[in-house]
């Protein structure tokens, strides 16, 4: 057996070179995607950064913890709480502690020095507790003194002057009488989060001690800024060398507690168990059951501080979770990319394993009239493609092992993965990729094996090259189980559940099936797609568009084995592209409609919200209309088992009316008061009247009545709850329009004004939908043209591998044709038309498919209310099928014009 094999993988070596390459490639970019995709399983493990000098660090609230009959369930809290005063004075009896506040710090000119940067503020005292020394210059002193964190680039040196501003920082005047507003409420003023500016008494922490959270109902204010925050002039007085985690200036302790009271950790040296004894007590004596940290399955009203030493530091860090984040997108791409390569390679390796088969049937029926049995033939075949198998999956580990670093270099280079991101030392995705390979080889052979072990004696007899039996009857079977499976998935969504064909993994892996299905039918559908094509270059002047089309309809296998890759990569293009672009679309219209605002005004993320001052003057702009919003979120236990988070704007429902065109499914907008709440088709409950518990952003537990209900659309859409609610987020989002019978141009003068007054960028509605919905971003089109081109990559190897061994078993039909009176150039032209007009098939057949797939998608943004046009990639399908063509005319032409060398008479007479 093996010495037949290896002598049959010797003297038809062309059949086998192209599945060889195609199959080593594919196991390669598995493997190479694989290591790239074990990398991303793990972030790195950091140690503590910010608080790396720092003994133990008391920080606020950030978690909500609710015990469930499945255990405890946790999600960030949308507005994290500050520090307790009360806790604050307990922790200094202690020992010595040191009170961090951060706060943003903006420009009003641009930037300066720090342009495009985020800049935070931070007491000069927790400067001792974290990496952060002195390069030059001296610690702050006054009140307009700071230390700047400076890079190896950075322009500012001790004596500079800068103009700052603070928005969204909490001041003495800039929430009523003493209160300020962030945490939690409470009637008695005394509660987690709570305390009295400068008062002493019972539930004082002492002289002065400020603290923030929320107050009374009636003293909540939630956009606290301090006074002056149109811009200060402070003078750089010192230095420090920049950090990798947050770009940092120091204010003297007093200035830090004045722009920014609330407490948002504490450093404490002293012992950690004392520490979180203290804690304890701090939450028995005020009366309230806090969640206890160690999850032990106490559910409980209020988030308590932690207490975090060792490792645990780093959870107080700025944005501690970076690193899985960044990853996150990483590893679906890598995901994608796996899935579509080992389904091409194993769709590519399947056609090529088919047409080599039919291509032998007269060597099959050899062996059946020298007494080989069924059996026999079939062995052969899979001993084959195992051989095959070995080989290539071995080859293809080999280079993708090489090409892992390379890949990942890429990806950071493109700004798709982190800086830091490369692949590790784990061999298991090398197993996987060989394993892989050796299977698609096997099972692309089987159904290829099962035909050849019927091909009868008589076969041995056959000259002619029409193909019949292309689509045997379990084929058929198969190939309408898998488009029915793919359609049927499809309607199904569009019937039940239309959003969830707008999902990333939907739309990127449910029309593998349909494709996958089209590709099995295409013996069946070559036929009339090569009458389409052909029909005008047929009835032009000469015999080159009419033999094309001959060749190309009788030839059935042939031509669906070259057009099966195109249909797959062009379907591809145009699904993965055309999905992403038209959801773009859609999501840019919807925010249009969603807003009937002439302007809007958002700040770059809910930590940097809109500076006061601009707020304030754009409210007083005589003639303006301006609802003003605040990002904040709500968690809800559904069904008892599943904590889920939803975003959420805070707003006044009168004036959002005015600047809203919200799409209601139920109930009435201006229904939305302090005990309501506007949700979205996606709730469990969404009946108007009916209440539904739910822990507001910083973990307060509130039972709410729903006052209207809003279509899903595109997804990703909050809730509306009123401004007392807002758990203390500052506004982060103004829409304006001008009231009728006003000066249009006075008001947009006035609100450009105050922009340019506190550096805040002013934008009309369709320059904000556009730049805060882009059509794809960046990364994303990246990613997926990283995947087309794979895809694009298995198709040209499959082209090439297949139009040689056809090319090359067409000696005799070149050379009658050259007998009958065509020249070299002639037979030549009519060889590349008909490989144009192949590729044209596979690019119907895959333009099908798309269409199919994103008619249903636009359907569903139909029925989610949604308006928007599809779009369709022209240029990257222009570019798919110029590589194709070019790929197929070269393949093609070239083993056609080395079969045309020798003289016509001998090729007739010659055997194949």
């Amino acid at each position: 057996m093996l010495t037949r094999v290896l002598a049959g993988l010797r003297t038809r070596w062309v059949t086998f070179a192209g599945s060889f390459v195609a199959l080593a490639l594919g196991t390669g970019l598995v493997a190479a995607t694989g290591l790239a995709l074990a990398a991303t399983l793990d972030a790195p493990e950091r140690g503590p950064e910010r608080f790396a000098a720092a003994p133990v660090v008391v920080k606020g609230a950030d978690t909500l913890r609710v015990a469930t009959p499945n255990g405890v369930r946790t999600r960030p809290l949308a507005r994290p709480r500050p520090v307790p005063p009360a806790l604050v004075a307990r922790l200094a009896a202690l020992g010595p502690t040191v009170e961090d506040r951060t706060f943003p710090v903006a420009f009003p000119s641009g930037g300066g020095p720090y342009a495009e940067t985020e800049v935070v503020g931070h007491p000069w005292s927790i400067s001792a507790a974290t990496p952060y020394r002195l390069t030059s210059g001296r610690a702050p002193s006054a009140a307009d003194e700071i230390v700047a964190a400076t890079g190896p680039d950075s322009s500012v040196r001790p004596g500079d002057r800068l103009l700052v501003l603070f928005p969204g920082a909490t001041g003495p005047d800039a929430t009523g009488p003493g209160l300020t507003a962030r945490g939690a409420t409470g009637p008695d003023a005394t509660g987690p989060g709570l305390t009295a500016r400068g008062a002493t008494g019972p539930d004082a922490t002492g002289p002065g001690l400020t603290a923030r959270g929320a107050t009374a109902p009636d003293a909540t204010v939630p956009d606290a800024t301090a006074p002056g925050s149109a811009g200060r002039s402070v003078t750089v007085v010192g230095t420090v060398a920049a950090s990798g985690f947050e770009t940092a200036l120091f204010f003297t302790d007093a200035e830090a507690a004045r722009i920014s009271p609330p407490v948002d950790a504490v450093v404490v040296h002293a012992d950690p168990g004392a520490v979180t004894a203290e804690v304890d007590a701090a939450a028995r004596a005020d009366g309230r059951q806090w969640q206890q940290g160690s999850g032990d399955g106490q559910s409980a009203d209020e988030p308590r501080p932690s207490v975090l030493t060792g490792d645990a530091r780093r959870r107080a860090d700025p944005d501690p979770d970076r690193d899985k984040e960044a990853l996150a997108s990483v590893n679906a791409l890598l995901g994608t990319a796996a899935g579509i390569t080992a389904f091409v390679s194993a769709a590519v390796v399947a056609s090529t394993f088919s047409f080599a088969v039919a291509q032998r049937r007269r060597e099959f029926g050899l062996l059946r009239t020298a007494g080989a049995t069924p059996g026999q033939i079939r062995r052969t075949v899979y001993a084959e493609a195992a051989l095959v198998g070995v080989l290539a999956s071995a080859a293809g580990c080999g280079w993708g092992r090489a090409a892992a670093p390379r890949l990942a270099a890429w990806m950071v280079d493109r700004g798709i993965a982190p800086a830091w991101f490369a692949t590790g030392d784990r061999t298991w995705p090398l197993h996987l990729a060989f394993w892989t390979g050796l299977a698609v080889a096997v099972a692309g052979s089987a159904v290829s094996a099962h035909r050849a072990g019927r091909t009868g004696p008589t076969q041995a007899l056959r000259e002619a090259a029409v193909d019949d039996g292309t689509m045997p009857l379990l084929r058929w079977v198969l190939a309408t189980l898998v488009v029915g499976t793919g359609i049927g998935l499809l309607v199904t969504a569009l019937v039940f559940d239309p959003g969830q064909l707008l999902k990333r993994k939907t739309f990127l892996t449910q029309p593998m099936v349909l494709i996958a299905g089209c590709a099995l039918l295409a013996p069946a559908l070559v036929p009339p797609a090569v009458r389409l094509l052909t029909l005008l270059p047929a009835e032009l002047p000469g015999a080159c568009g009419l033999l094309a089309r001959e060749n190309a309809s009788s030839a059935v296998r042939r031509t669906a084995a070259v057009a099966a890759p195109v249909l797959i990569t062009v379907a591809l293009a145009a699904v993965l592209m055309g999905t992403t672009g038209t959801l773009a679309e859609a999501k840019e219209s919807e925010a249009l409609t969603r807003t009937s605002a002439e302007f809007v005004v958002t700040a770059e993320d809910e930590q940097r919200p809109l500076p006061k001052e601009f707020v304030d003057r754009a409210t007083g702009i005589p003639g303006a209309r301006v609802s003003a919003s605040r990002s904040t979120g709500v968690t809800v236990l559904e069904e008892g088992v599943a904590l889920v988070s939803y975003e959420a704007a805070a707003v006044d429902p009168d004036a959002f009316a005015a600047v809203s065109a919200l799409p209601v499914a139920a109930g009435f907008l201006a229904a939305l008061d302090d005990d309501g709440i506007v949700v979205t088709q996606e709730w469990l409950t969404t009946k108007v009247g009916e209440r539904v518990t739910v822990r507001l952003g910083d973990g307060r537990e509130a039972s709410l009545r729903i006052a209207a209900v809003l279509r899903t659309g595109t997804g990703d859409h909050g809730v509306l709850l009123s401004a007392r609610n807002a758990a203390g987020a500052p506004v982060d989002r103004l829409d304006i329009t001008v009231a009728p019978g006003a000066d249009r141009t006075a008001v947009v003068a006035a609100l450009r004004a105050a922009g340019r007054a506190t550096g805040t960028e002013v934008t009309t509605a369709r320059a904000w939908a556009t730049a805060h919905h882009p059509r794809t971003r960046e990364t994303t089109r990246l990613g997926l043209l990283m995947v087309l081109a794979i895809a694009l990559l298995c198709t040209g190897i499959a082209l090439v591998n297949t139009l040689v061994m056809a090319t090359s078993d067409r000696s005799r039909d070149f050379a009658v044709l050259r007998l009958a009176g065509a020249t070299t150039g002639q037979v030549l032209r009519i060889v590349a038309v008909e490989a144009l007009v192949v590729v044209g098939v596979g690019a119907v057949l895959g333009a099908l498919v798309a269409a199919i797939d994103l008619g249903t998608g636009w359907g569903a943004l139909a029925l989610l209310g949604v308006r928007t046009g599809v779009v369709v990639p022209w240029a990257v399908l222009g570019a798919v099928l110029g590589s194709a063509s070019l790929i197929a005319v070269v393949a093609a032409v070239l083993p056609a014009a080395w079969a045309l060398r020798g003289r016509p008479v001998e090729a007739v007479g010659g055997r194949e």
